[in-house]
Parts: C-alpha cells; structure tokens; sequence
C-alpha cells in the first residue's frame, strides 16, 4: 500500500515537469528546420522556397492536429493520442534523420507536425489533474514554453549538424522525442473516467483543406504565376471551402472550432493579436536565420555558421521568458488594456531595427532579443485574457482555437518570408536580392502596426475589473486571473477542456 502511495506522488511531483518537457521538445522539433534551410536547399539541390516546406509543412499540419486531437482528447482517449502522437513524432524523426532524400524529409517533417497537437492535451491535463493555483501557473509556463522552445535546441543543433551533417541535428529530435515518450508512458495520468464527446470529422477535413490550399497559394504564387488559372482556382476553392467550413462550425452543436466565442470582444482580441504575432515571430525568424547564413558576397549576407545561427536566435528565447516575469509588474502600473497594444509596438520595434539595421551579427542578436520580448509579453497576456472572459467550462474551447490561431500564423509567416524573398530574387539566381529582406520587414512592420490598432481599439470600453495577468514564476499570483463573477467553478471532469 505505501509503494502504491509512495508512486502515486512520484507520478504527481514528475508531471509538471514532464508537461513542461514535452511542450519544449515539440516547440524545438517544430522549428527545427528554420536554422537548417540554407543547409537543406544545398544538400538536396532544391531551391530555398521548397526548402521553406520543411518547417511550413510541420506548422501546418499542427494548425490542423491541435484542433482534432483537441477534441478527440476531450475524454478516454487523451492518454492515448498523448502517446499515439509521441510515438508518431518520434517516427517522423527517424525518417526525417534518414538520408533519404527530399521527399522521405517532408513527410517526415508532416509526421513531426502532430506533435504540436499536444499543446491542449497538456493544458487539460495540467487543468485535471493540479490544484487550482498550480494549475493555473502551469497552464501559463506551457503558453510561454511554446515560444521561448523555439529558439533553445538551435545552439546545439547547430554545432550538431557543424560536426556530423544536418542528419545529425535530427536524429538528435529523434533522441529527445524519444525520451518524452518514454517520460509520458509513466507519468500522464490515464482518462479512462472521462466521457467521450462527439468528433466533427468533416470541420476538420475542411479545416485542414483550407489552409493547405491557402498557403500553397501563398508559397507557389511566384512559381505558378499570380494570375495563372491554377493558381485563381486554388485560391476561389479555398475561399470556398472557408465559407463551408464556417458555416458548417456555426451550425452543429459540437464544432471542431467553436467560432461563437469570437463573439466575445476580448476573447476576439486575444485570438487577433496571438494569429498576428505568431505571423511577425516566424516571418522574423526565417529572415534572420537566412540573412545569417548568407554568403557574404551576396550583397547583405553575414556568412554564419548553422552554430552561430543558433546563438543569434537564443536571444529570443531569452526574451520571451524574461517576459513572462516582466508582465504582471508591467500591467499593475499600466492595465493590460494598455501592456497588449505596447507588447505588439515591441515586436513592431524589432521589425523597425531589422529593415534598418542588419549589416552585423550584433544587430540580429537585439533584433531577435527584442522580438523575443514583445513576444512573449503577448503570449503571457493571451491566457489571463481569455480565461477571465468566458466561463470555466468554457476555458478549453477557448485557450484552444487561440493555440488553432498561433500555429495558423507560425505557418503564414514561414511561407509568406519565403514568398517575399522569392519574389526578389532574379530568375536563374538562387539568392534573393537584399532588397527582399527590406521588403519582407516593412510588411512585418504594416502588420505589427495595425495588430497594435487591433489591440488598443477592439476590445472596446473597459466593462468589468481588471484581470490578474499571468506569470510562470513560483510562489508569484496565479498565471490566469480567477474565474469571472457567475461562472461555474473548473470541473474535474475535463468535460469542455482542452478542444479546439
């Protein structure tokens, strides 16, 4: 009897931590490709916007698997798919780190996508299984673990694939995905007690063809021509299906994405500013991370190494967890109505000091540690946002269309550098004209922009107290503000947690 209780709190006190490691290891291997784009493009004679695929085919198909597993883990079945999608991963990093070509390496980069589907299956965990305080804090550090992963395997990939080739880096992804699977087998608290909820297998398939047909237009603009009938006609279906696909989430009872929430002024705010912020971090990154590695004979290239690479990215992990810390003492002097629209002028200023100055490795090192401040101050404020704004039950649906949204601009933002630095780029020529790289800031400038006029104008007038704002610090406030007045409290049960 005191071994089973005595492994019951082992099993307890390893969770969090667990939760937290396999967040951090789907936001590395997520990204994984972005340092290694110019390698990939020279190793498989391919050209640098196919080699943008093997990150933009990874966050696309998360966009769709957070979702759907989303929902499917709203009940028994959340260990499980916790388990299936470690497994799938590790899979996808194995065929990925096979030299097999071009190919075997993008569908191995779609497998790894899956991974980034457990960002809702942790919050309900967490959410199920924790005290109220922890809980929320805990739900707080995975919404910061998402960006701050990002940037923390580049260094030591990069001196990975210095030493043994870019297969290395992944088989690297292969050894850690590894270890969370193994890590989850004997900590992840099984569901069986959980009620199974409808699927909507159909909003997903459309869903998933919407933005497959959205960024293929985005990405293959330049290749196919922008007023090539393919292209047109790629483009008019998509749109349709999105008019379809709406409709259909409007009218059934259990959608795939509850839309009615952006009803909600906040909520709708919150879902903006996250779609457009994850569109400025990943439009930045693949800049910087190509600039870098750009001979220094091509105009405006530094010439790094993939290792040096990694270290100018590292910055922006910093910043984001310095951000997490920074944002409850920041809001107290100034509301979050105020911190949002200034966290979105902070990415905004890291787009400004890239379009003007980026003939230094120096210079990317702020840029990207500055960009990594202002993001990361959004994502600390979106779930404090949002779980102050619609009732417990509520929480799930909500917190997942805003990851939905995230992952939906991490794969915009990939696809659209690719397609700015493409359109500079002369024909016959493999690199882009520095010109580009101007062009693309100023855009990322434009949205930043009007994502900080989102932020200071859409929310409309202050209606009910401020909210507690979150932290990932211990021992600090709660990471999401109490439940608002007349909601019910967070139910055990995970009925309403976790969907998308």
């Amino acid at each position: 009897m005191s071994t089973d209780i005595a492994e019951t709190v082992w099993r307890r006190r390893a969770l969090v931590p667990v939760l937290v490691y396999l967040i951090a290891v789907m936001a590395v291997i997520s990204s994984l490709g972005s340092p290694l784009i110019p390698t990939i493009a020279a190793a498989d004679h391919v050209p640098l916007s196919d080699a943008q695929w093997s990150v933009t085919i990874t966050l696309l198909v998360g966009a769709v698997a957070t979702p759907t597993m989303g929902r499917l883990g709203d009940g028994p079945l959340r260990r499980p798919l916790i388990l299936l999608a470690l497994s799938v991963v590790l899979v996808g990093s194995v065929l990925v780190a096979l030299p097999f070509g071009f190919g075997p390496l993008i569908a191995g980069r779609a497998l790894q996508g899956v991974g980034l589907g457990l960002s809702p299956l942790t919050i309900s965990t967490a959410r199920d299984n924790l005290p109220a305080d922890r809980s929320r804090s805990t739900i707080a550090l995975l919404s910061i673990t998402t960006v701050a992963g990002v940037g923390l395997g580049y260094p030591l990939t990069g001196l990975i694939t210095e030493g043994f080739g870019y297969h290395a880096s992944f088989w690297f992804g292969a050894l850690v995905s590894g270890v969370a699977l193994v890590s989850a087998v004997f900590v992840v608290p099984r569901t069986r007690h959980l009620a199974p909820r409808p699927f909507d297998g159909v909003g997903a398939v459309l869903f998933g063809a919407v933005l497959a047909g959205l960024l293929l237009v985005l990405s293959e603009g330049r290749a196919w021509g922008w007023t090539s009938p393919a292209l047109i006609g790629l483009l008019v279906a998509s749109l349709a299906c999105l008019a379809v696909w709406v409709r259909h989430e409007l009218r059934i009872g259990q959608p795939l994405v509850d839309l009615r929430k952006l009803r909600n002024r906040v909520v709708l705010t919150a879902d903006v500013i996250g779609l457009v912020a994850g569109l400025g971090m990943y439009l930045l990154l693949s800049l910087v991370t190509r600039l870098a590695q750009a001979p220094v004979g091509a105009g405006q290239g530094l010439g790094a190494s993939v290792v040096v690479t990694g270290l100018i990215l590292l910055p922006f992990s910093v910043g984001s967890l310095l951000a997490g810390r920074a944002v409850p003492w920041v809001a107290d002097r100034l509301s979050w109505r105020s911190t949002l629209p200034l966290s979105c002028c902070v990415i905004l200023l890291s787009m400004l000091l890239f379009a003007l100055s980026r003939s230094g490795l120096w210079e990317l090192f702020l840029v990207m540690g500055v960009a990594g401040l202002g993001v990361g101050c959004v994502f600390a404020l979106v779930p404090g946002l949002i779980v102050n704004s619609v009732a417990a039950q509520e929480v799930g649906s909500a917190m997942g269309f805003n990851q939905v949204l995230r992952y939906v601009g991490f794969a915009t933002g990939s696809a659209l550098s690719a397609t700015v630095l493409a359109s500079h780029t002369a024909t016959g020529q493999t690199l882009p004209d520095p010109s580009g790289y101007g062009a693309a800031a100023v855009l990322g400038c434009l949205i930043c922009a009007a994502a900080a006029a989102v932020a200071a104008v859409l929310p409309g007038r202050r209606r009910r107290p401020e909210p507690e704002l979150p932290v990932v610090a211990a021992g600090r406030r709660p990471a999401v503000p109490p439940v608002r007045q007349g909601a019910e409290p967070p139910a055990k049960t995970g009925q309403g947690q976790g969907r998308g």
